[in-house]
C-alpha cells in the first residue's frame, strides 16, 4: 500500500504535488518522491527515505520545475525499504518515462525473466514497481512514432494488462507528452481523477484518494475504472479508454477498514459511513452474544476506529470516552516495517488518561487485529491504568491469511489469529472477552447500496480474486517478505538512474 499522485496543470505543479503527498502521508511513511517535467521534456527528480516533510526542503522544491509531474509515498511490501527503491522509477527508453505504483504484482518472477530474456531490459532493484515500469516501456517501444499519441498509450496499457497479474494502480509520465494513469482489471487498489477549471485551461489531478483532490481545490470527477487508462496530454486534453478484456470492480475491503482516510470517497463509497456501519453491526453482535454485558464505557484505539466506536456506543447505549491520547509525531504502527519497531512504537504512540479507566469495565474498539502486538500492549495499558475489566472488539473479522496485493501481510505465521480460535486469541491478548466482526456484516457495512460487485477480502477468507495465487506462491512471498527476512535484507544501496538532488542532504 502506497500513495500516488499526478498533476497536469497550466502552472507549476511542485507545490501541489508536495501538498498532495502530505495529505496522503497516511498511506506510507517510509519514503517519498516527486518527478516533474518542463516544457522542454526535461525530468527533475527528488526522492529519499523519510516523511514528505523531511525529504523535500526549499532547495529541492525550487529545482522541481514544470507544469506536470507525479509523486509517490512508499510503504514497502515487495522488495526492501532502501533508498534505491524509493519511487518514482525512471527509464530513458523509449521517450523517457517515470512511474509510481501502488500495489503488488503476483507474477513478478515470470515478468523479470521475460524482461531480461525477451525484452532485453535491465532491472536495477527488487521492486515489482520497476518491473511494471519496464513492461510499460517495452510495450510503448513498439510504436513507430516519435511522439506517442493516446491510441499508442492505450495499446501499450492493453498489452500490460495481458502480461501483468496482481494489483496495480499506477501513474506515469512520458517526457514532453503527458501523464497517464491505469488500474488493474480488478480495481484492487484505489485511484481517482479530479479537474479544476482555470482561465488558462483545465488542470487535472490523479490521486490514490479523493481527499487529495479535495484538499488541492480540484473537483472530484470519478474513480478510474478497473482496467481503464486515462491519458492527459501537455495541452490539458483528457483521453480515456477501457483497456482490459474482462474488468470487474473488486476493491480491497481493508482500505475501508484501516488504510484510507475517513474523509475519502472510494469507488463511490464513503469511508467514514462504512466505518460507522461497522460499529453498528458490531454492536448488534455484542447484543446477541453478551446480552447482559456490564460495559461501563466504550473507548476507541485512535484514530481509525473512532467512527466505529462512536456508533457502537450509541447502539449499546453506553457512554463514549477518549481514554488514550495519541502522540501525533509517531507514525502508524501497522505500516512500520518489522515487528520490533512496531512493538517499540506502541507505548510511544498512546498514553492512557488514568481516571477514565479507574474501576470501570472498559470496551476497547479497534479497526482490526493483525499481529496482535498493539492490541496486547493496549489491553495491558488499560489494566495498568486501573480498569476493572478490559473487553476488546474488532471492527473487522480475524486476519488469518496473507494479503498479496499490496498490504504488509505476507506471513500467516505472524498473525495472532493464525491457528488460534477466538478463545485462544483472547488469552493471547489478555482481554476478559473478545469479539470480532462477522465477514458478511463487514461487507454489508461497506457495500450498503450494493454498488460493488465483489470485494477482495483475501486476508479474511483466503479467496484470491486474481486466480493465480496458490500455496506455493504464498510460501514464496513468505520467504521473501516476512519480518525475519526483511531484517536480514536491509542494506544500503545506490541506484544508477536519473540524477537525484541529494548532494547536500541534512542541510537546511
Amino acid at each position: 500500500m502506497c500513495g500516488i499522485i499526478g498533476i497536469v496543470s497550466q502552472s507549476e505543479v511542485n507545490q501541489a504535488l508536495y501538498d498532495g503527498l502530505t495529505v496522503l502521508q497516511h498511506r506510507g511513511q517510509d519514503a517519498a518522491g516527486i518527478v516533474t517535467c518542463d516544457d522542454e521534456g526535461k525530468f527533475f527528480l527528488r526522492k529519499a527515505n523519510g516523511l514528505v516533510k523531511d525529504v523535500f526542503h526549499t532547495r529541492h522544491m525550487l529545482k522541481l520545475k514544470g507544469n506536470m509531474g507525479i509523486g509517490h509515498i512508499r510503504y514497502p511490501t515487495a522488495g526492501c525499504s532502501t533508498s534505491a527503491e524509493a519511487q518514482p522509477f525512471y527509464v530513458n527508453s523509449p521517450f523517457g518515462i517515470a512511474l509510481a505504483h501502488n500495489g503488488n504484482l503476483t507474477n513478478t518472477k515470470l515478468l523479470k525473466d521475460e524482461l531480461f530474456k525477451s525484452d532485453r531490459r535491465h532491472l536495477n532493484t527488487d521492486s515489482d514497481s520497476e518491473v511494471l515500469l519496464n513492461v510499460l516501456a517495452h510495450e510503448l517501444q513498439k510504436t513507430s512514432k516519435l511522439k506517442p499519441e493516446s491510441e499508442d498509450v492505450f495499446k501499450a496499457v492493453s498489452q500490460l494488462h495481458r502480461r501483468c497479474k496482481g494489483a496495480y494502480a499506477a501513474v506515469a509520465m512520458i517526457a514532453g507528452v503527458g501523464v497517464l494513469a491505469f488500474r488493474d482489471p480488478y480495481g484492487i487498489r484505489p485511484v481517482v481523477i479530479g479537474k479544476r477549471e482555470t482561465e488558462k485551461g483545465n488542470d487535472y489531478i490523479i490521486a490514490s484518494e479523493s481527499v487529495a483532490v479535495d484538499s488541492l481545490d480540484f473537483t472530484l470527477m470519478r474513480d478510474i475504472a478497473p482496467g481503464e487508462c486515462v491519458f492527459i496530454d501537455m495541452e490539458g486534453n483528457m483521453h480515456s479508454q477501457q483497456c482490459a478484456e474482462n474488468p470487474m470492480l473488486s476493491p480491497c475491503i481493508f482500505e475501508y477498514v484501516y488504510f484510507a482516510r475517513p474523509d475519502s470517497i472510494m469507488d463511490g463509497i464513503s469511508v467514514h459511513k462504512s466505518r460507522m456501519r461497522m460499529g453498528a453491526k458490531l454492536a448488534q453482535k455484542i447484543k446477541r452474544e453478551f446480552p447482559e454485558h456490564d460495559v461501563d464505557v466504550v473507548m476507541p484505539i485512535p484514530d481509525t476506529s473512532r467512527s466505529a466506536a462512536v456508533t457502537l456506543s450509541e447502539e449499546l447505549g453506553v457512554v463514549y470516552r477518549e481514554g488514550f491520547i495519541k502522540n501525533r509525531y509517531i507514525g502508524r504502527t501497522f505500516i512500520m516495517p518489522g515487528q520490533t519497531q512496531r512493538k517499540k512504537s506502541v507505548r510511544q504512540k498512546l498514553n492512557p488518561i488514568g481516571f477514565e479507566f479507574e474501576g470501570k469495565n472498559v470496551l476497547l474498539v479497534d479497526d482490526s487485529i493483525v499481529r496482535g502486538t498493539t492490541s496486547q500492549q493496549i489491553v495491558q495499558m488499560a489494566r495498568d491504568a486501573g480498569a476493572k475489566k478490559v473487553y476488546f472488539a474488532s471492527a473487522a473479522p480475524p486476519v488469518r491469511y496473507p494479503n498479496v496485493y499490496g498490504i504488509d501481510m505476507p506471513s500467516a505465521e505472524e498473525f495472532v489469529a493464525h491457528d488460534r480460535d477466538i478463545e485462544q486469541i483472547r488469552q493471547e491478548l489478555g482481554a476478559d472477552w473478545l469479539i470480532y466482526q462477522e465477514l458478511d456484516d463487514l461487507e454489508l457495512a461497506v457495500n450498503k447500496h450494493k454498488d460493488v460487485e465483489r470485494f477482495d477480502m483475501s486476508c479474511f477468507n483466503a479467496e484470491y480474486i486474481t486466480g493465480d495465487v496458490d500455496q506455493n506462491y504464498l510460501d514464496y512471498i513468505d520467504s521473501l517478505r516476512n519480518d525475519g527476512t526483511k531484517k536480514e535484507n536491509e542494506k544500503s544501496s545506490s541506484v544508477i538512474e536519473l540524477h537525484n538532488d541529494d548532494e547536500d542532504v541534512g542541510l537546511d
